[in-house]
């Protein structure tokens, strides 16, 4: 694909407007009311609709060269999969055509089942132990089938690609560049290490109480657009992912609720602060690459700013530090125990 056409794609998704977003969805065959307006989505653009006959659905539009056609199809997949065991999830719906994924001016999009609900904001023990449940059924689920296309979860992916972009592109500030890569690479090296023999199957790979809604008691989990083959752990430290003693407890009750529904591998725990590692590195290079879109300067104005690779560069070195010191499995102390859903989860909303 040449850089023009590239930048064509680019430039149509980032002028998305509720004009092209109900005509698109016209043309994939589906009659709508002049009724659309934006919900929050900073990778993706998503809009509320209504049917002909009034009913709420979700249209998502995915940002270009993102996501292969193959690849969305094996979203698509394990959400359906899901539903057909009656894992609470929003669906993806069908067009008329019977097609889930349809393609306007190089731009996939797609539409989902429209439902209620608000992130939990905290957690009880029996909500901790639902959850628990919850996931469990979810990777029953995703072990049931491949994802040949869908990434993996491992350091090449989420370290190596990374800093190779990010040399590439000299995003990194060159005094703090060798050691922002050295701590990178060696939590890389780490978790090469750990994750040697681990299974590895579907799971949701953002799972944070985010892309979670409860409405009347029950749980409906959003957002696979992050679907990544990876180890279950990782479903895990997402949904609570504290240091302190407290957060360290509630994960010993979800376990509880996890292993009514599936066996879970004690010895992954000691996985959890590498991946967190993958994550913040990974995060900061999405930053980078989606810098072109004007929502991401407005909503991060610190990034790039020599203050901000110093800080990220403290981060992985004092993570590393923990992980050699603590084997990634003890509790901080209360000052290092501050960690939030705003630290990690880049969509996370109040």
């Amino acid at each position: 694909m040449s850089h023009a056409s590239i930048s064509a794609e680019t430039d149509l998704f980032l002028a998305l407007s509720p004009d092209a977003v109900l005509s698109a969805v016209e043309a994939g065959g589906l009659a709508c009311r002049p009724v659309c307006f934006p919900l929050n989505s900073f990778e993706n653009r998503v809009y509320m609709m209504e049917a002909e006959n009034g009913k709420r659905i979700i249209s998502k539009f995915y940002r270009p060269l993102r996501w292969s056609r193959a690849q969305i199809l094996e979203e698509h997949q394990f959400l359906a999969d899901l539903a057909e065991k009656e894992v609470p999830v929003c669906p993806v719906l069908p067009f008329p055509d019977g097609e889930t994924v349809k393609r306007v001016n190089g731009i996939y999009y797609c539409l989902f089942e429209s439902r209620g609900g608000r992130a939990p904001e905290e957690l009880r023990d029996e909500d901790v132990e639902r959850m628990g449940m919850l996931v469990a059924r979810m990777h029953n689920v995703g072990a049931e089938r491949e994802a040949a296309h869908r990434l993996r979860i491992d350091a090449q992916t989420y370290v190596h690609d990374n800093l190779d972009w990010l040399e590439q592109h000299q995003t990194v500030p060159p005094q703090f560049w060798p050691r922002y890569r050295q701590a990178a690479e060696a939590i890389a090296a780490i978790a090469d290490d750990y994750m040697s023999g681990v299974e590895c199957h579907r799971i949701h790979g953002d799972f944070h109480l985010g892309n979670v809604l409860l409405r009347d008691g029950v749980f409906n989990v959003l957002d696979f657009d992050d679907m990544v083959v990876g180890p279950a752990v990782q479903d895990l430290w997402l949904a609570l992912p504290g240091r302190d003693a407290y957060t360290l407890r509630q994960r010993e009750v979800f376990l509880e609720g996890y292993q009514r529904f599936r066996e879970f591998d004690r010895r992954t725990l000691r996985l959890i602060e590498p991946l967190r590692g993958l994550r913040v590195i990974h995060y900061a290079t999405w930053l980078a690459k989606r810098w072109h879109d004007a929502i991401f300067p407005r909503t991060w104005p610190h990034f790039g700013t020599e203050d901000y690779w110093l800080d990220e560069t403290r981060e992985l070195e004092d993570l590393l530090v923990f992980i050699r010191d603590e084997g990634g499995l003890a509790p901080a102390e209360p000052e290092q125990a501050e960690l939030s859903n705003k630290d990690y989860f880049f969509d996370w909303e109040d």
